[in-house]
């Protein structure tokens, strides 16, 4: 019965992954035209190479969303294989900037070691001596900061020099925590699942609701907030909400809810946690832009909130997420 079982498990993800694969497919479809619909590649030059490498680097950011962490984690048993698979994230790296002749050594070390490094220091030293959730110990807080503090300050951006590309170093950053946390640590209660569901998108939507008159009015209070009417381009809406969900909320969601939230509710519990997170999200957009831009941290704190309450309804960061990309999209297409 469990072998039955377990074939029954085994066919269902495997068709799950085929399914991924088709729509990945088309993502990148979409991708390609959102690129030629913003002239990306008259700013960029040798397009090919640069939407390789994209391709390959949206790939592990994707299909974990569909189950691939249990698959890598059921093939790769040697522990060592283990913390050195994701030092493969540098090849897209090199795909970028090797027809470039732009290949910048610091920044390959980089790509291949920080993965590397942070897997190895959850193999070899998992806190507490286990991969539980409610480990209380110093590993995930180096862990974190070696993920987030780069993409806040754009520490790698050197790596991906041209404009428009922000979000390369991004999705390295995300793959590597992706790996570390669902393969090597197998975190719990994560959440990273792109399989939807009725419930995620109600919530999300429910907690846009609640959230959308405190920020319209406190925002027009503080002059952060400026209405205008006219409705976008379906061509402009497409890319705000394409670009906003993959390259914005997804990140953000899995960083501050998925790892962070998730972490602290080990420690200091819901309530805690929740506002915890909340107040780092908001202080987290205090240089955008420089100086301190205290409204901006206000209202992201704020807003920190009602996606953490998004994502801990059911522990699923698809909730979150939904909220999060319409606050996004709907500020930059009506307030901003």
């Amino acid at each position: 019965m469990a072998d039955t079982n377990a074939l029954v498990l085994s066919s269902t993800r495997t068709r799950g992954l085929f399914v991924a694969a088709a729509i990945y497919a088309l993502i990148l479809t979409a991708f390609w035209f959102v690129a030629e619909y913003f002239s990306l590649g008259a700013r960029i030059g040798h397009m090919p190479s640069t939407f390789a490498a994209f391709a390959l680097l949206f790939a592990p950011y994707w299909f974990f969303g569909f189950g691939a962490a249990d698959v890598l984690y059921g093939t790769l048993t040697s522990r060592a294989t283990r913390v050195l698979v994701p030092g493969l994230l540098v090849v897209p790296y090199l795909i970028y900037c090797l027809p470039r002749a732009e290949l910048r050594w610091m920044f390959a070390v980089v790509f291949f070691a920080m993965p590397v490094g942070i897997s190895a220091m959850l193999e070899f030293r998992p806190p507490g001596g286990s991969r539980r959730a409610s480990a209380k110990l110093w590993q995930d807080v180096v862990v974190l900061a070696a993920v987030g503090l780069p993409v806040e300050f754009n520490w790698l951006r050197g790596g991906f020099p041209h404009d428009g590309l922000n979000s390369l170093p991004k999705l390295l950053l995300v793959d590597s925590a992706l790996y570390a946390y669902l393969v090597v640590r197998r975190l719990e209660g994560v959440g990273y699942d792109f399989r939807p569901r009725v419930r995620d998108l109600v919530i999300g939507l429910r907690e846009l609701v609640f959230f959308a008159p405190i920020v319209i009015a406190l925002g027009l209070a503080l002059h952060f907030i400026t209405p205008h009417g006219g409705l976008p381009t379906r061509a402009a809406a497409s890319s705000a909400l394409l670009i906003t969900f993959f390259f914005v909320a997804i990140p953000e969601e899995l960083f501050f809810r998925g790892l962070l939230q998730n972490l602290l509710e080990a420690r200091i519990g819901r309530r805690g946690s929740l506002w915890l997170t909340a107040v780092i999200f908001g202080l987290s957009h205090f240089n955008k832009p420089l100086p301190f831009n205290w409204r901006y941290v206000l209202l992201a704190t704020i807003a920190g909130i009602f996606y953490g309450r998004a994502w801990r309804d059911r522990r699923h960061l698809l909730a979150s997420i939904t909220t999060h990309t319409l606050v996004d999209v709907l500020w930059t297409v009506w307030f901003r």
